[in-house]
């Protein structure tokens, strides 16, 4: 099947031939879909904002914090073509004719064309374009937008020629206008974590997964960035920046699920999904590690309420870290372990963990439970914060059935559901939150050693999905979620957070919402 051109090219990305095969086998069976037994809804399988453990999490992490090593994780490899991809499109096509002009007045509505130019002085990037048109065009940009150039301007913004944003990482982009300074989801990224990262020596470590061509420019906004912030903060960043691993890439394969292949014949590999920085992740070794995603930040006016349900997840964490840790101990102590203890473990498990064992645990021996027990406490932790579903995208929390009859809570996507079984339909729409990628995690064991993260995946909750190279389908395979499949084996906890901790940025209009106008510049448009 593979030549010696397609041998070579296999090696280069650090794979083998076995391992390309196995992939495109993957391709041929499939994979099983997860099998939701129910949602998990506030109170059952989340902790519901008001409950007692919120202000006592609150409390503990404020006092554990100085001695923490702590540390925000944030992929930020994603470029932002899919933010300006309605822009794209209509560069492309639009042609400036009164018929075409009618059109785009006739829609008004905040995801359209026409409120992105009728608001174009509102967005945080306007002053760069406004200055790259001066200075490299001799043009005013207000006056191109008083004779209606869209066109001219959108090349300005999007092309490489100008500004460049559509192929940017998302997380250089200008994102919030101050009015008299602006800044990037970057930037502000490096100050929300001071709220719940700084030391006692007044240390913030973050850690980006960033596109390899773009690290460079990343540093060197750093390098601008942290001495301004240690001035006017008294903040020392220690800032690390990593790249998909390349050997997490997978062959595309076409309709007959064969090598997908350029014009020249050579094989086609693709990022293996969100899931590939599992291995990102698996290389950092502090204490409590918070992930959040790139594009959802907010303005200083809404950083200290975000701030807060970060500790509050952080605290959550510690309670029960300490909590499994104390009773991994005590089972391990068979002689110390009564009968009261081993079913106070036992309701722990079932009720603060949610993790439901099988019918047939509650008929082992002794020394079962306790391997079980051991098996299900000693691993990874992670407290996802699970936001009121309100239609936005994201995976929902569920309870679902493992290989081995435990019932466990999972972040479930829905495209892991067999859309053909009328009651996982059900119970997929009843479900009332999702999870906006708020989650805060620890990767210790109760000995302080660090997990490998690679044994507590779900490999059958790897994915196919369909692309398109060049105008030809293709089809993608993507690993686990790195939040999803997988985190699969780990110990779970849910917990309730506001709608307001949710405020992604998946299209360039969604910087004209109200949670991502600053307060200056609010004062501003209201004079």
């Amino acid at each position: 099947m593979f030549s010696p051109e397609d041998r070579l090219q296999i090696e280069k990305k650090g794979l083998t031939q076995d391992q390309v095969l196995a992939q495109l086998e993957l391709f041929k069976n499939g994979f099983p879909p997860l099998n939701i037994t129910k949602a998990a809804s506030a109170g059952d399988g989340i902790i519901k904002s008001n409950h007692s453990i919120i202000p006592k999490a609150l409390e503990e992490y404020d006092a554990q914090l100085p001695e923490l090593n702590t540390l925000k994780f944030v992929p930020a490899s994603g470029a932002a073509t899919r933010m300006f991809k309605d822009l794209i499109e209509f560069m492309n096509k639009y042609q400036g004719s009164e018929e075409e002009y009618l059109e785009l007045l006739s829609n008004r509505n905040p995801d359209s064309i026409y409120y992105f130019f009728e608001n174009l002085k509102s967005f945080a990037f306007y002053e760069d374009l406004k200055l790259y048109f001066l200075n490299h065009v001799g043009q005013d940009l207000d006056k191109l937008l008083d004779n209606n150039e869209f066109v001219w301007i959108l090349k300005g913004l999007i092309s490489s020629e100008g500004l460049n944003y559509g192929s940017l990482p998302k997380a250089l982009i200008k994102f919030h206008n101050y009015k008299t300074f602006s800044r990037t989801a970057f930037e502000e990224q490096l100050l929300e974590a001071q709220g719940y990262c700084t030391d006692k020596r007044n240390s913030v470590n973050l850690h980006f997964t960033v596109a390899e061509d773009f690290q460079p420019e990343f540093e060197k906004l750093l390098s601008n960035l942290a001495p301004l912030h240690k001035e006017k903060y008294g903040i020392r960043y220690k800032v690390d920046f990593s790249i998909q691993d390349p050997t997490t890439d997978t062959i595309a394969a076409n309709e007959h699920n064969e090598p997908f292949r350029e014009a020249d014949g050579s094989l086609v590999f693709r990022p293996g999904g969100h899931g590939s920085l599992l291995y990102n992740l698996n290389q950092l070794k502090n204490d409590v590690i918070f992930i959040k995603n790139i594009d959802n930040v907010v303005p200083d006016r809404l950083k200290e309420e975000n701030i807060h349900y970060k500790k509050v997840l952080g605290g959550i964490l510690l309670i029960y870290q300490s909590q499994i840790f104390d009773y991994i101990r005590l089972l391990k102590k068979p002689k110390e372990l009564d009968d009261n203890k081993l079913h106070k473990i036992i309701r722990f498990l079932e009720k603060d963990l949610c993790t439901i064992p099988p019918a047939s645990f509650h008929e082992a021996s002794r020394e079962e439970q306790i391997d079980y027990l051991l098996r299900k406490l000693n691993r990874p932790i992670r407290v996802c914060g699970m936001v009121e579903n309100e239609g936005e995208p994201g995976g929902g929390p569920f309870y679902t059935l493992e290989a081995d009859g435990t019932q466990s809570l999972q972040i479930v996507e829905s495209s892991q559901i067999d859309k053909s079984n009328p009651d996982q339909m059900t119970m997929l729409e009843s479900s009332t939150h999702f999870n906006p990628v708020d989650i805060v995690c620890s990767l210790k064991d109760y000995r302080g050693k660090k997990f490998d993260l690679m044994e507590f995946t779900d490999p059958n909750t790897a994915f196919i999905s369909q692309k398109s190279k060049d105008g030809k389908d293709l089809k993608a395979l993507e690993w686990p979620g790195l939040w999803n499949g997988g985190m699969s084996n780990w110990n779970t906890v849910f917990v309730e957070v506001p709608i307001i901790t949710f405020n992604p940025v998946k299209v360039v209009n969604d910087l004209l919402r109200e949670e991502h106008l600053t307060l200056a510049f609010l004062q501003w448009k209201d004079r």
